[in-house]
């Protein structure tokens, strides 16, 4: 380092409260005065840039400068500790603003602990978190706060290359101080498997996450699965009960009834960004609940087909409402390692409830029963209103409103099994900055018009606008929801039970999503969506053909089970989850409500047209569908991008381009691996055992019994024990000392002699 960029601190002479360890008692007890380096703060209250500048000390130059893209460490065996300025986590990882006082090697200055690890970023920050902490915090910045289905391989590859990324920073440190102590450099073959060990260690604590689930986050995805539930249930209720609901009514007022659904949909999707604003995640989904349960009701208790169109109108408003809030509050309420998980499991929510609508259909299709088919809504509603209690409200939106709430706080400790107040603000502030960095604070221009010019109006971003567009698009105008809107009335002449072949299909939509899952972890989303388009297009081409007369008729159900089947492994997920790959974070939330919103539209065309489909072109209806199919697999075939999702090796460098200005303090995993109170509780239990095994070679251990001879001792309760007594219990009593005795007299004791 040139002497010029060596900029020593300003040193503070002042003493030390004797036995406080000084100002803030980080030396332990009393001793000799500590000096402190106390950073001079801008105007504006900011550290200059210490990464930049360099930390010089006068004894030891600790600093290894490091150039755009390189990997920063900083070893030294000391502590520094930082005092707040405030409690508020949300202007940095930690607050850290104040001084920096070296103390003695360890947290404290006990000497044995291991250096605590910390960071300092370009514009002075502090962060003082360990190796775990800091992948958290990444996880957090670069994992979108949305719960969608296939998220998992993300968060795989981001956990992987985070623990490779600290892996190679713990390598290098360990080269320094190896250096330092023995004046060489670590082999090749010590590295490689010093590497190999932090990497383990550190993929393991991160990958932990996955398996850590509260009571109350189960509560969560319970009562927003079951909102998605009803989404699916809703969605595939009108299919079977079109002759036995008011019978007579028009083919034109079922198809209105029908498409209502869609309609609500997009209005409910606008309103839900504002409900979740001003109410709150959880009121937001209470209102939801409420409406479901009002939609229900008069559905359930219709007068005529003007009432079922009401009806559909709102549960399509709690539908399309849902749609938008379950993956915010899910994403929110997970930790970022789960929300691949969970909107998986809301999308299997939703399938199952097309398929229960479907058997249920069997005894209740029918003139006298169809009123419980639809009451199947308000009663779930009633449901999710009984354990409305046990929902917790987002934590991220309450730090959004105040980063000192105490009931966030609250929040975060049950939702994550937390114990420690530390614990806590280390997660508040995961939250705090990863919206912050994902520009995010507020929720109120996600919906905005501004929020969507502006994604427009980015040159690099407009294409990946357009093809979401055009994949949700794709997505309906495919044809879908046509199978699962009127499948019964498409059925009626091919097979016998009309009810059976649209069983089938839901039983296999339920079983070609999971097959999807599968196939998002090894295939790329253009790959997926090529194949599904593709498949989609020639099981057109086989249901035409079929009911032309040139195949079975069972050729026709089969190739309406192939449609779906291929549906789910590429134009089902494939377009929601293309939002969360192709975008930066802060644009996510934005794109998704605008595919929201052209789903529902397209969704509301398909069931008001297809039965005029169905009417009118008779066999050629799935033709149509194949047009724009064929046009779907020409799209992606030359404009799509394959978003697979970044590898690991990727992700590794990304994370050194993001925080090439940051520099690392003791980052050693394996000292890390423990909190300090684990570190405290196994050094007392080590130095008890070296104890007892110095007690057992002097022969003075006591094994927890004492040989019984005619004058033994007699216990009393009233015995205050001597020096001598407590010593030989202890365990230090000499070989020869005379064993104790009470006299007694009367019941009470007098004395104790030896």
């Amino acid at each position: 380092m040139a002497d010029d960029e060596k900029k020593p601190l300003k040193h503070n002479t002042e003493q030390q409260k004797e036995g406080g360890g000084g100002e803030y008692g980080a030396a332990g007890g009393g001793g000799p005065p500590r000096p402190s380096y106390t950073m001079p703060l801008k105007s504006d209250g900011v550290k200059p840039s210490l990464a930049s500048a360099g930390i010089y000390h006068p004894e030891d130059e600790r600093l290894i400068r490091g150039r755009s893209g390189s990997l920063h460490v900083m070893s030294e065996n000391v502590d520094l500790l930082t005092r707040p300025q405030g409690k508020s986590a949300g202007h940095a990882r930690a607050a850290s603003h104040g001084n920096l006082a070296p103390v003695g090697p360890g947290i404290g200055g006990t000497g044995n602990m291991p250096p605590r690890s910390y960071s300092i970023s370009g514009d002075g920050q502090v962060s003082y978190q360990s190796p775990l902490q800091m992948g958290r915090a990444e996880l957090y910045e670069m994992v979108p706060f949305m719960a969608v289905p296939g998220l998992q391989k993300k968060e795989r590859n981001l956990s992987r290359a985070f623990a490779s990324y600290a892996a190679e920073i713990d390598v290098l440190e360990a080269d320094q101080m190896n250096l330092k102590a023995t004046q060489r450099h670590l082999s090749a073959k010590e590295m490689e498997l010093h590497r190999s060990n932090a990497n383990l260690l550190m993929l393991e604590e991160l990958e932990a996450e996955k398996n850590l689930v509260t009571i109350p986050l189960i509560f969560s995805v319970i009562a927003a699965s079951t909102s998605q539930f009803l989404v699916g249930y809703n969605t595939g209720v009108m299919n079977a009960p079109e002759a036995v609901v008011f019978p007579g009514h028009s083919t034109g007022s079922w198809s209105i009834a029908v498409a209502a659904f869609a309609v609500g949909g997009p209005f409910g999707a606008i309103f839900a960004g504002t409900l979740a604003d001003t109410r709150g995640r959880r009121g937001a989904l209470m209102i939801v609940v409420w409406t479901f349960l009002l939609g229900g009701l008069v559905q359930a208790f219709a007068l005529d087909m003007v009432s079922i169109i009401v009806s559909r109108f709102i549960i399509g408003l709690a539908s399309g409402s849902s749609s938008v809030l379950v993956p915010i509050y899910l994403g929110e309420m997970a930790p970022p390692t789960l929300r691949g998980t969970l909107g998986t499991m809301t999308q299997f929510a939703m399938v199952i409830g097309i398929l229960i609508a479907d058997v249920l259909a069997f005894p209740f299709a029918t003139e006298s029963g169809w009123r419980l088919l639809f009451g199947v809504t308000p009663f779930l509603a009633v449901l999710q209103l009984l354990c409305s209690p046990f929902l917790l409200e987002s934590p991220r939106w309450l730090l959004g409103r105040d980063p000192e709430s105490r009931r966030a706080r609250f929040i975060i400790k049950k939702l994550r099994g937390l114990r420690y107040d530390q614990e806590v603000e280390t997660e508040v502030s995961h939250f705090v900055v990863a919206s912050q960095k994902q520009h995010m604070e507020t929720d109120d221009r996600v919906n905005s018009q501004s929020a969507v010019m502006e994604m427009f109006s980015d040159k690099t971003v407009r294409p990946f606008v357009v093809a979401a567009i055009i994949l949700q698009m794709a997505q309906q105008f495919c044809g879908i929801n046509a199978v699962f809107y009127y499948s019964t009335m498409f059925f009626d002449g091919v097979i016998d039970n009309p009810q059976v072949g649209t069983t089938i299909v839901g039983a296999v939509n339920v079983v070609a999503t999971y097959v999807a899952l599968l196939l998002m972890d090894s295939c790329g989303r253009k790959t997926l969506i090529l194949w599904s388009s593709g498949g989609m297009f020639f099981s057109c081409v086989a249901i035409v053909l079929s009911l032309l007369g040139y195949f079975n008729n069972m050729v026709a159900l089969g190739g309406v089970n192939a449609y779906v089947s291929f549906f789910e492994i590429g134009l089902g997920p494939i377009p929601w989850l293309i939002v969360a790959e192709m975008f930066d974070a802060k644009y996510v939330a934005t794109a998704m409500s605008v595919s929201c919103q052209v789903n529902w539209s397209c969704n509301f065309c398909i069931g008001l047209v297809f039965p005029y489909m169905n009417k009118y072109l008779g066999p050629y209806s799935f033709a149509p569908f194949a047009l724009v199919l064929l046009g779907t697999f020409i799209f992606a075939s030359l404009e799509l991008p394959e978003t697979q999702g970044t590898t690991p090796e990727e992700l590794q460098a990304e994370l050194v381009r993001r925080n090439s200005n940051v520099v690392y303090h003791n980052m050693d995993i394996e000292g890390n691996y423990n909190v300090p109170l684990d570190v405290e509780w196994r050094m007392a239990m080590d130095q008890l055992k070296l104890e007892e095994e110095e007690a057992m070679k002097s022969g003075s251990y006591n094994y927890g019994f004492q040989p019984i001879g005619s004058s033994g001792p007699t216990l009393s309760q009233n015995v205050a024990p001597s020096s001598t007594w407590a010593s030989q219990m202890g365990g230090n009593a000499a070989p020869n000392q005379t064993q104790p005795t009470i006299s007694e007299e009367g019941g009470d004791a007098k004395s104790m002699n030896y």
